[in-house]
């Protein structure tokens, strides 16, 4: 959610966030949807940031071997990456960075979320949650809007149609097809795990 800005608007100018000490360090699951619904207001947003929650947490216990803890952390990454977007467009996202480390978070979580778009916050993806909300974020918003056309939404949906789709500038055009193949040419998986990963894991969120 980030394609409206120019590349250079955003930039953070660091790529060091939080402190170690605070490594291992998150909310509570109620406070972090609280702030969730704090700062946004705007209903499909906010479903996003939850469809990418949980394909991160998904991701982290199948694909990672993350411990519940390690998987709670990809979740509050993904549920938070958006927070300042709807209020502070032009301060996206500097405004939730700056948020969780007053909190005192795990810096790894925090750097997750600075990284999530590297042309825009000019932070690059270092770890493999980095480099999967990278991943993850245009591609889940893709693959919802594709659901939102078809009668049956999610179901039967499949990675041909997905596919066919990306190739198809005039549709969801506002999705950085640049971005995705970024964050694709940064990861060890095909294209299509990724879109069948995500098709299965973010069609029952609410």
């Amino acid at each position: 959610m980030i394609h409206t800005m120019s590349a250079s608007a955003l930039l953070l100018g660091r790529d060091q966030f939080g402190h170690p000490d605070n490594k291992g360090k998150l909310m509570s699951d109620q406070e972090a949807l609280r702030l969730l619904e704090e700062w946004v207001e705007n209903d499909r947003l906010r479903l996003h940031m939850r469809q990418v929650a949980a394909v991160m947490k998904a991701w982290a216990l199948e694909k990672e071997g993350a411990s519940e803890q390690v998987a709670r952390c990809w979740e509050q990454a993904g549920l938070l990456h958006d927070a300042d977007w709807e209020k502070y467009p032009d301060r996206h996202c500097r405004v939730i960075v700056e948020k969780l480390e007053q909190l005192e978070l795990d810096p790894d979580m925090i750097h997750c979320i600075a990284s999530h778009g590297p042309r825009y916050f000019g932070v690059e993806p270092v770890s493999s949650m980095d480099r999967m909300i990278y991943m993850f974020d245009e591609l889940s918003g893709f693959i919802h809007a594709a659901a939102l056309i078809r009668p049956t939404r999610y179901e039967g949906m499949d990675v041909k149609g997905i596919l066919k789709k990306l190739k198809t500038p005039s549709f969801a055009a506002q999705v950085s097809r640049e971005d995705i193949q970024d964050a694709l040419s940064r990861i060890p998986y095909p294209l299509e795990e990724i879109i069948a990963f995500i098709i299965g894991h973010q069609a029952g969120v609410q």
